[in-house]
């Protein structure tokens, strides 16, 4: 009789803590990161059908990455195609660091941007930059994915 009662008893303990255990394991979250460079697409708008409005950066970083360039070529050659539109450039930034800082990331973002659209051809007079820093983040949250998320540029359409 005390060996079921042990049994039983081993049983409900094990069960409980598998149950437990269950509960508290957290899903891990997917990032979409290449190189600290966001990659996903859910906080991608479109410029025109087809050509995406921003790209984004490393962290502390304004170098244009691989996928930003053939980005910025889309939106060079709908520029191209569409010779009354102007556009704004607006440079973001994460959370992270200080306002001044991201002031001033944000501007260079928003010209490597633009710099780069004028080497294919659009003026830069239909061009203007403006630098939001980390006042205006699409992500409010404070974790990897959205400091990723945060650190872009994105081209608006100005008229």
């Amino acid at each position: 009789m005390k060996f079921n009662k042990a049994i039983k008893n081993l049983f409900i303990v094990l069960f409980s803590t598998l149950l437990i255990s269950a509960c508290s394991t957290a899903k891990k979250a997917t990032v979409d990161t290449v190189d600290d460079v966001y990659t996903g697409t859910d906080t991608v708008e479109f410029l025109a059908k087809g050509v995406p409005d921003r790209i984004f950066f490393a962290t502390n970083k304004s170098k244009l990455t691989t996928a930003s360039r053939d980005t910025l070529r889309k939106q060079a050659t709908w520029m191209r195609k569409n010779k009354d539109v102007t556009v704004t450039v607006e440079g973001h930034a994460d959370e992270r660091g200080t306002r001044e800082y991201n002031l001033a990331l944000g501007e260079r973002r928003a010209n490597a941007a633009k710099d780069y659209l004028m080497t294919y051809g659009v003026s830069g007079k239909r061009i203007s930059v403006i630098s939001y820093g980390k006042e205006r983040p699409v992500n409010p949250a404070s974790s990897p994915l959205a400091w990723s998320q945060n650190r872009r540029s994105v081209t608006v359409k100005a008229n």
